[in-house]
């Protein structure tokens, strides 16, 4: 028996040289082999890994290594999110340039990922921000801008007056700009955008067949378009309104509950919100005010319903006679709809706040059939509460009692039949809540858009032969805004097509464009286009992508619609639609929270424990004061619960970690960091070491041919082995990694118990179970499982070698239990041989204890027996 402990990061080290200098996981197209491409979302550089990448990447490592012995041609490649502001802003602090800073980061995160053992073709690698990249996003933008699905058009954005650039709605907090602390202004811009509400019918329907996408993703994608039906109705103005306006159309989803309507409301921007404000200094301020906060639905729906009257009054389209005031409000959007609502307070939460705010009528027009169920609605909605269900009508003349759909035609029949100013009042439209993706950033470490602005020509695309469109290595850093606005020289050019001076976009692509079509790049990454259509053919879709639900709205859309837009542009098969064949999204890790006695954050290694359970106490270690143990949340630096990746790997291994990670919880749920479990895992690597330090003495030699005859031990462990085998194969199939953990310990368990007995062929079958092992653990600890493939005396590397074949006659069971009735009522389980006759079985269930006691000496009248399945006694 060995008595040495494995060393785990110095073998690890080993076998990491090992792989590099073979080339084990470098991959090339081979259309005789089927594919696998095992795709987790590329990580941004911002210098360190954190435990979150250690799972995701794990969870990817274990299926592509998987695959590869499974026989697939495997493709796992890496590279970096490279552009954005958070280098930019390090190139402000610290005096440097992003490029130095981000291929600093590139560089050191790199090496923390090789330490984890991961099988990637790193011959693919590429990083976002390198010019050999982005100069074929530059291609793609000029052929989707060819296609008309790339264009300049003027929107509303969120800016920031002081740094001097467009935010995302995420980076306005409290109506102020994340970095400066500014009040953000909403402005018009002229904005470069993609079109993907081309593509908004495809983009829904397409997501009934992502039947390897989870339910909720889809149905965040779902709303997120936002299709819906409705009417767009023109109400008439009165002749006070100004600039000679004389109808307002809005768009409504729910033309039902019009006798319900006591309001309209309009956007600060639009039209008639502007022309208001020119006469109405009131209405000027209240608009700017709005202005300021942010553009987001999350903003928009929490903060307080506001508005003002402008003083236009509209005419109901159902009742001349009717009037109703026209305000500008805060929760109203511009660009989605018409920018026009009615307020049908009682039907609608944002609507009765409103309405209560500012004294408006609220009459319920929907109201469920039952008596009680209608009055507790009615009573609600006088308490503030509005009734969003389905129903009857109610208060609504000529729709009293039909149902909301029913209502909804009845309706829209009418309108449309209805005239003003010789036109139809109304006609039936499909509205989306998706708007054109506006790609335009107002900064320097992203890709420059390759457009010239000629004063006679117009907009000229960079010709071809001309990409990339570098970006200045020389910009300056020393104030806010965009470099590229303020450089001397390179924004300078002359117009491709009339040689006249011009000027170049300074507008950089928004970084999700960048991530939009990486997964294609990487088919092949050094092709002199966008992409090499054979290699895309072969490789695409990804067949598994792996990566946080975070992303499940703008990043897996973006490249949804990429997908299709390259396909319309000549890039991609337009057969191709859907980049993600499967999805998962894992969970997050976390971890304890702790704070010291002045209540400031600790680190986890800045803690001493003692004690378990409910006696567990936390000390400060550099003073010896007691700590405060907190909650358990999602690791991050502002709360200094974080473990580093390193630490771990230094101490314990990359396997240790990987094997923990899979092994704690289901991966789409959170994984709760301890350093008792990471303890654990390390334990476990050590007893699997000294399993076979006993196995070389126990077992037969490595080539010993299988014996004739196999005793009842030995083939129960050959049973135990080829269910575990098959077991284990399905779950990593099905990315239930802490199941196959589970079995994993099991049958480790049974060869451990096999070394104390003797039986025939015992040797032989603890030489097949303990190599197929190490064979189902060198996924998930791949050093582990090469160190203890050569103990076994192999000189061939283990992440080469076919998963071994399942014996499915193995896979059945010599014996069977089954369940013992007497007159109906369970009683006892009989194990019994399952070729064994009728009367077998009969006669065991007949004689166990606790069916002779159940029939207290009456008469057996028949005993019913389905065989493998039950026996039930009736006396």
């Amino acid at each position: 028996m060995a008595a040495e402990r494995y060393n785990a990061p110095e073998r690890e080290q080993h076998w990491q040289s090992v792989w590099e200098s073979r080339g084990a996981f470098r991959t090339t197209t081979d259309p005789a082999k089927p594919k696998c491409y095992v795709l987790e979302m590329f990580p941004y550089p911002s210098g360190r890994i954190h435990m979150g990448h250690v799972r995701n990447y794990t969870m990817g490592d274990v299926l592509a290594r998987y695959k590869r012995a499974r026989g697939f041609n495997v493709l796992h490649p890496m590279g970096w999110d490279a552009f954005g502001m958070p280098a930019e802003n390090a190139a402000m602090e610290r005096q440097t340039h992003p490029a130095k800073w981000t291929y600093a980061n590139i560089a050191a995160m790199k090496a923390q990922l090789k330490s984890m053992g991961l099988a990637i073709d790193w011959t693919r690698e590429f990083a976002t921000c390198d010019p050999s990249y982005y100069r074929h996003q530059q291609r793609l933008f000029l052929d989707m801008y060819a296609k008309g699905l790339a264009y300049r058009r003027s929107s509303k954005v969120n800016w920031d007056p002081v740094d001097q650039t467009v935010l995302a709605n995420e980076q306005v907090i409290d109506g102020r700009g994340w970095r400066s602390g500014a009040l953000v202004e909403q402005r018009e811009r002229l904005q470069w955008a993609f079109k993907i509400t081309e593509f908004a019918d495809d983009l829904i329907e397409a997501l009934g067949t992502l039947d390897k996408w989870p339910e909720k993703v889809r149905v965040m994608q779902e709303n997120w378009i936002g299709r819906s039906e409705g009417l767009l109705i023109r109400w008439a103005l009165d002749g006070a309104a100004p600039n000679g306006a004389t109808e307002l159309e809005v768009f409504t989803t729910r033309p039902d509950t019009l006798y319900g309507a006591s309001f309209l409301a309009i956007a600060p921007d639009h039209p008639l919100a502007l022309a208001a404000a020119e006469a109405n200094p009131a209405v000027a301020a209240f608009s700017e005010e709005c202005r300021r906060m942010g553009t987001s639905l999350a903003t928009i729906e929490s903060a307080e319903k506001k508005g003002i009257d402008t003083g236009i009054v509209a005419t109901h389209p159902l009742d001349p006679n009717w009037k109703l005031p026209v305000y500008v409000a805060n929760f109203i959007l511009m660009d989605y709809g018409t920018g026009a609502i009615f307020g049908c307070p009682a039907h609608d939460q944002r609507d009765i706040e409103f309405a209560r705010a500012y004294g408006l009528p609220v009459v319920p027009v929907v109201a469920p059939t039952d008596a009680k169920a209608r009055a507790r609605a009615i009573a609600e909605i006088e308490a503030g509460t509005a009734y969003v269900d389905d129903g009857v009508m109610i208060n609504s003349q000529f729709m009293d009692g039909l149902d909301v759909k029913a209502a909804f035609n009845a309706i829209a029949d009418r309108l449309e039949k209805a005239t003003l100013a010789g036109k139809p009042v109304a006609k039936r439209k499909i509205n989306y809540r998706l708007r054109d993706w506006g790609i335009s950033r107002q900064r320097y470490w992203g890709c420059p858009i390759p457009i010239i602005h000629c004063g006679d020509c117009g907009e000229v695309p960079v010709p071809v032969d001309q990409l990339p469109v570098k970006l200045p290595e020389d910009a300056s850093f020393s104030e806010p805004g965009n470099p590229l606005d303020r450089h001397p020289t390179w924004r300078h050019v002359d117009c491709p097509k009339c040689g006249k001076p011009a000027t170049r976009e300074t507008d950089t692509m928004d970084t999700f464009v960048d991530s939009s079509w990486y997964f294609v790049r990487f088919t092949d990454p050094n092709a002199d286009t966008p992409v090499d259509q054979a290699a895309a053919d072969y490789w695409l879709p990804v067949d598994q992508y792996i990566g946080g639900i975070e992303h499940a709205i703008l990043h897996l859309l973006y490249s949804r619609f990429f997908t299709r837009a390259m396909g319309v542009a000549g890039h991609l098969n337009p057969k191709l639609k859907e980049p993600f064949a499967a999805l998962f999204t894992q969970g997050m890790v976390v971890h304890e929270t702790y704070k010291s006695a002045d209540g400031a954050w600790l680190l986890p290694t800045e803690v001493r424990f003692e004690g378990e359970g409910d006696t567990r106490r936390a000390t400060e270690i550099s003073t010896g004061k007691p700590a405060q143990i907190g909650s358990i949340e999602k690791m991050s630096k502002s709360k200094k619960n974080l473990v580093d990746p390193d630490d771990i790997i230094q101490h314990y291994g990359a396997d240790c970690a990987r094997w923990f990670m899979l092994s704690d919880s289901p991966p789409e749920r959170d994984v709760i960091w301890t350093e008792a479990g990471v303890a654990g895992a390390g334990r476990f690597i050590q007893r699997l070491w000294r399993l076979l330090g006993e196995i070389e003495t126990k077992a037969a030699p490595k080539g010993t041919a299988r014996p004739a005859e196999l005793g009842p031990e030995a083939m129960a462990l050959r049973r135990a082995t080829q269910k575990t085998l098959d077991t284990v194969g399905r779950n990593i199939e099905g990315l239930r990694f802490n199941v196959a953990v589970a079995q994993l310990y099991e049958l480790s368990n049974e060869v451990s118990a096999a070394l104390g007995k003797a039986d025939a062929g015992l040797d032989w079958a603890l030489r097949e179970a303990v190599e197929h092992l190490v064979q189902m653990i060198g996924p998930m600890m791949p050093h582990l499982a090469e160190e203890c493939w050569a103990r076994l005396g192999y000189n061939t590397l283990l992440a080469d070698q076919p998963w071994p074949q399942v014996e499915g006659a193995l896979l059945v069971d010599d014996h069977v239990t089954i369940a013992v009735q007497v007159n109906g009522k369970r009683r006892d389980e009989l194990t019994v041989a399952r070729s064994a006759a009728k009367e077998e079985i009969e006669a065991a269930a007949l004689k166990l204890e606790s069916v002779v006691r159940a029939i207290e000496g009456r008469p057996v009248r028949k005993v019913i027996v389905v065989p493998q399945r039950i026996v039930n006694v009736v006396a």
